[in-house]
């Protein structure tokens, strides 16, 4: 009887191994992880935490947000859920999940079967059934879960560093659009004044009161003003597709408007101090080169530890003679590792080791040059707004004054007052582009470091 016990208990324990590691996917599983870090460092969520969020629901709740008017808090809100881009990255997640799953399962045990018969007369002469199971799998399976899930930790942080690149990005298309707004309305305002004074040069030509030369070159001034005006709303029309591409819009949800101008220039900026060796630590992707490496360092080490062990099946036999009793016993099936240790995959993965070992030294390289630059930018950003608002402006104002002065004291013609004043308008300009290459490379540097910039005060 304790026989008949030990043979069904062989069975079933080779039957069971094949539960061993059984997994199922969930679609919340890393989206979660992702809106959280997403969270922490923007303000917003990604909308993915519970997995793919239902279409009708999205559209809804973006034409809720777009009838608001779009600020760049909202883009970056919408484009964190929406972007097609972005769609499709956390669609990774699931393929690294399944990924992670499938590492965490056995092989399936095999069943055979040999059926032998009488080369006269066509009876059974002998019946064979086994059941067989890899025995290597159980030994490393723990190993191997540990690689898989440590993967799929670095796909989440790659996913998240990819929506902190879309955030920013979105931030950027929103800062362009709202200063090609304000831009177009200068052009315009530089139309309608170039438009008047080539409009009293043809009646002053017309009279005989200016010359030729006067009149052709307030023509042309006006006709360049006007050539100006068509590529700013070209300008303005391309800025707003980078938004409608980014953030996923077709239809009627392109007819945004924009709820916000360009803040002012802060009083001053953040602390700038050490960002390199910030953005080194915070930054997702050189995370996700650090964690490569150790996975493929622990990759290594799994090859070289097992690299002795080929094949090993354990299983039982069922045999049955026609004339015989049946039998029960064990398998075992081993492979001789005589020709194949496993050489060209340790030195496959020590290879690979070493490539993301430069692919890391090159990621830190990249990231504190980019840091670097947008700092440089920043700085230089400032210092062109500041001199164009406290310098520049001042005097094409106090310029602008003296001409009207000069223009009702009879000094100087309409044409030099009109000249002063167009002068006074594209400083303005000026001062304009330099207030959104601010703003923009603050948004830089703030992905350049992987996280926020806190905000300044502004100045009155």
């Amino acid at each position: 009887m304790s026989g008949v016990r030990t043979r069904v208990a062989l069975v079933a324990a080779v039957l069971g191994v094949g539960a061993i590691g059984c997994g199922t996917v969930a679609p919340e599983r890393g989206h979660d992880q992702v809106s959280a870090v997403v969270q922490q460092r923007t303000g917003h969520k990604t909308g993915w935490e519970k997995g793919p969020p239902d279409d009708a629901r999205i559209a809804d709740w973006t034409r809720q947000l777009l009838a608001r008017g779009l600020t760049r808090a909202r883009a970056v809100e919408i484009a964190l859920v929406k972007s097609p881009e972005l769609q499709a990255t956390y669609e990774e997640l699931g393929i690294a999940q399944a990924d992670m799953v499938q590492a965490g399962l056995l092989r399936n045990p095999s069943f055979g079967a040999d059926l032998g018969f009488r080369t006269r007369g066509g009876a059974t002469e002998e019946l064979r059934f086994s059941l067989v199971q890899d025995f290597l799998d159980l030994f490393v399976l723990p190993l191997r879960k540990d690689i898989a899930r440590a993967q799929f930790e670095a796909d989440t942080l790659r996913v998240a560093h990819q929506a902190l690149e879309v955030a920013a990005r979105a931030e950027q298309a929103l800062v362009a659009v709202e200063g090609a707004m304000q831009l177009l309305e200068f052009r315009r305002t530089l139309v309608e004044t170039t438009a008047a004074a080539a409009d009293l040069a043809a009646r002053q030509s017309a009279a005989g009161n200016i010359s030729a030369l006067d009149l052709a070159t307030q023509r042309s001034t006006a006709e360049q003003a006007r050539l100006e005006l068509t590529r700013a709303e070209l300008d303005l029309l391309e800025a707003r597709e980078r938004i409608n591409r980014l953030l996923g819009l077709w239809g009627e949800t392109t007819s945004w408007t924009v709820a916000e101008t360009l803040p002012p220039l802060p009083a001053t900026d953040p602390p700038l101090e050490h960002l390199e060796a910030r953005a080194v630590r915070d930054r997702l992707d050189v995370a996700v080169a650090r964690r490569r490496v150790r996975l493929l360092a622990r990759a290594v080490d799994l090859a070289r530890s097992s690299r002795l062990f080929g094949r090993i099946e354990v299983g039982v036999d069922v045999h049955q003679d026609p004339d015989g009793p049946r039998l029960l016993g064990p398998n075992l099936v081993i492979e001789l590792p005589i020709f194949d240790q496993r050489q060209a995959v340790i030195a496959r993965l020590e290879a690979q080791q070493r490539e993301q070992e430069r692919r890391l030294a090159g990621v830190a390289i990249d990231v504190r040059s980019e840091v670097r630059l947008a700092d440089a930018r920043l700085r230089a950003a400032r210092q062109s707004v500041l001199h164009q608002r406290d310098v520049l402006l001042p005097l094409r104002q106090a310029a602008a004054e003296q001409a009207l002065l000069h223009y009702n004291g009879m000094f100087i013609g309409l044409y030099q007052l009109v000249a002063i004043k167009e002068a006074e308008i594209d400083t303005r300009r000026g001062y304009l582009e330099s207030l959104r290459d601010y703003w923009s490379a603050r948004a830089e540097l703030a992905r350049a470091v992987g996280g926020q910039v806190p905000e300044g005060t502004p100045k009155p």
